[in-house]
């Protein structure tokens, strides 16, 4: 990557595109999606692990990022990847100009930048998300693929704020067996709400 992604000023673009987000507190929203390239933590049920190799994908200027956005629509969700492996402080900056509104979606374990509207925090097991990713989550959003994952989204509401929405979404392949296990648990514990991939039901993108 060049000296102008270390900065913010490009990005490695995967794909951006409009549609409805079909997941969390926002689900049945339109918005704008700008998916960044490049993530290390490696969870093996991601759906998009093409997107894990940022040199697949054309490193493209913020300017032209924000320029198309923009035509689209009063929201952006900026998502991965993990985007956080970049400087956004440039993209955020430049659609804050606009008046545009911004989500984060990210698994939090690299250095928070960029100032945003909303923060749906995905931790994972396989490294820690940082303290101040914690502070920012408006949404924390778990994905439950076995047993275990729902003692981690324990542990995780314990790090995030009074006022954040807490959220345990099954894993798609795996939605039949644990979606009756999400609902078992909600159920218990009503401070969790379940969020779906509705997305996929819909058969959008």
């Amino acid at each position: 990557m060049t000296r102008d992604t270390t900065a913010g000023l490009s990005l490695p673009l995967m794909e951006a595109f409009y549609t409805v987000q079909g997941e969390g507190f926002h689900a049945g929203k339109p918005a704008y999606f700008v998916r960044i390239g490049g993530c290390d933590v490696g969870c093996h049920w991601c759906d998009v692990k093409e997107s894990w190799n940022p040199e697949m994908h054309p490193v493209t200027p913020v300017d032209d990022i924000v320029k198309n956005a923009i035509e689209y629509s009063e929201t952006v969700i900026v998502t991965g990847g993990e985007p956080l492996m970049w400087n956004m402080i440039p993209l955020t900056n430049k659609l804050r100009d606009k008046n545009i509104k911004i989500h984060l979606e990210t698994s939090g374990v690299y250095t928070f930048t960029g100032v945003w509207d909303w923060v749906c925090l995905s931790p994972k097991k396989r490294k820690q998300a940082t303290p101040i990713a914690y502070e920012k989550a408006d949404e924390l959003k778990v994905i439950v693929y076995n047993g275990s994952d729902f003692d981690f989204a324990e542990l995780q509401a314990e790090n995030v704020s009074k006022e954040c929405k807490l959220y345990l979404q099954p894993e798609w392949s795996r939605q039949e067996k644990i979606i009756p296990k999400i609902v078992d648990f909600v159920l218990k514990n009503p401070k969790w709400n379940i969020s779906l991939q509705t997305h996929k039901f819909m058969r959008i993108p």
